[in-house]
């Protein structure tokens, strides 16, 4: 179990867990450095479990009332509610109606201050049970926010938050991550906390996009990083021209993301790449669903250590598609993505639709995908819309002779419909040795541009789309 994060970030950061290997130490330049090592799994709920939580307050759905003293059943007899992700709209209102109310100043509304308005904003969070950003009201975040600790918060964002495009300052002082080198420059954790309101988070993304074609090793900030965080709901926002990633989820559990508008645009030649929808790292029960997303890089995808995940009802616009990894890349850690659906998706003008990513070759990770399902997804002019990769980012010679390490098992691909852009539609290639087990295929209606549309390599394929692939060579 990670320690919080609130009570010990300032020079260096650690994040740890028993077990597992550490990865490889981040950036020390000047940033706050996260540290993060990655442990085997524990047995994985089945998906769609429900959690049991005991709530010490009366609850009502209006005018809601949460003493600040136990409730009157004793507590062998106390009433429990039955939850699961697509509920934490609950949670989300316990938020406003918070048990710790009275410790707290119950409503803070900020306006703009003319400098930089992260010191108010970040006190404010502390603080306020309730903390509002009114609409026609634009806070300019000119230093890093961070946000963790918190409980019981509700953040109505109905103007905008905008992160001045103050390149030398970020690239120096932002929150840094050892995984993939990442940095953020706004850190939001605790229990219960809602944000929500209509409003906009403003990455200035721009000044970023165009700074990148010169130098391709340039940090560049992620927009809203979640972290140590449990029973969270972020609702009803919009979110534009993130320097990086839009949103970053790590050591998370039970976190909806619900009727947000992702929009990465250059108004350049510069393109807006990296700017992937969301990354899923070490969490657990989360939900992200009713979205629309145009931007250039993955619309989601589920990093290292993810379990109990449901996408529902997307709308991915240029991306690189719903990706399980890439996994298994540091040498000797285990990584793992288990009990994933995503469903109602529609995918275009994009790179890839559905895809499993696994890296294979000498001195890399070992690792389990497992219990995965794609349903239902409307793709039109995808270049690869349906992809199991076992050999990512290795030449064919290097997956034979160092098949990858990361099985991947009970994958399920269902009513997949659209049209390509290249000669194959659906490519399924797997290291040989039995890598791929129970790979599902039902209900394919996808046309290439030319060509047959499909091809498997080394794959167990079963379902009735099976006959439409070449006999799978396996090995």
């Amino acid at each position: 179990m990670a320690r919080s994060l609130g009570d010990h970030i300032s020079n260096t950061t650690e994040l740890r867990a028993a077990g597992g290997e550490r990865e490889p130490s981040g950036r020390t330049d000047g940033h706050t450095r996260i540290s993060m090592e990655t442990w085997k799994p524990a047995s994985p709920r089945a998906l769609g479990r429900r959690d049991t939580i005991y709530f010490r307050c009366s609850i009502k759905v209006e005018g809601m009332n949460c003493p600040g003293h136990s409730s009157t059943n004793p507590p062998t007899r106390r009433r429990n509610m039955q939850l699961s992700t697509s509920l934490l709209n609950v949670l989300g209102l316990i938020s406003l109606a918070s048990c710790a109310a009275a410790q707290k100043t119950p409503l803070c509304t900020l306006a703009a201050s003319g400098g930089d308005d992260a010191p108010q904003f970040l006190k404010a969070a502390q603080t306020c049970t309730q903390v509002v950003i009114p609409k026609a009201t634009t806070l300019n975040i000119a230093t890093r926010l961070n946000m963790t600790g918190l409980s019981n918060t509700h953040i109505n964002l109905q103007g905008k938050i905008r992160f001045a495009p103050n390149l030398p300052y970020w690239i120096k002082n932002s929150f840094a991550f050892a995984y993939q080198t990442q940095i953020t420059w706004w850190l939001l954790g605790g229990n219960n906390i809602l944000v929500n309101g209509g409003g906009t988070i403003d990455g200035a993304g721009q000044a970023w996009y165009d700074e990148f074609v010169s130098n391709k090793t340039l940090p560049r900030p992620i927009s809203l990083t979640i972290i140590d965080a449990k029973n969270v709901l972020v609702q009803n926002i919009s979110m534009i021209n993130s320097p990086e990633w839009f949103n970053f989820l790590v050591n998370g559990q039970n976190v909806t993301y619900d009727g947000l508008t992702l929009t990465a645009a250059s108004t350049s030649s510069a393109l807006a790449k990296n700017t992937d929808g969301w990354d899923i790292y070490r969490s657990s029960d989360v939900t992200i669903k009713n979205c629309h997303i145009k931007n250039g890089d993955d619309c989601v995808s589920f990093k290292p250590n993810v379990t109990n995940v449901i996408v529902d009802n997307l709308t991915c616009d240029g991306s690189h598609g719903i990706s399980v990894g890439s996994l298994g890349e540091v040498n000797g850690v285990y990584d793992y993505v288990q009990n994933v659906v995503a469903t109602n998706v529609v995918m275009s003008n994009s790179q890839n639709g559905a895809r499993i990513k696994a890296f294979a070759g000498q001195n890399r990770g070992l690792g389990l995908v497992k219990n995965i399902t794609f349903m239902g997804f409307k793709e039109s002019q995808v270049d690869n819309p349906v992809v199991i990769d076992q050999c990512y980012m290795t030449t064919a010679a290097d997956c034979a002779k160092y098949p990858s390490n990361v099985y991947i098992q009970d994958i399920f691909f269902k009513n997949i419909t659209g049209t390509g852009t290249r000669s194959v539609t659906a490519k399924l290639s797997c290291s040989p040795g039995n890598r791929c087990t129970d790979i599902n295929v039902n209900d394919f209606s996808l046309t290439p541009k030319s060509g047959s549309g499909y091809s498997c390599q080394n794959v167990q394929l079963t379902g009735n789309a099976a006959k439409l692939f070449p006999t799978c060579t396996v090995t």
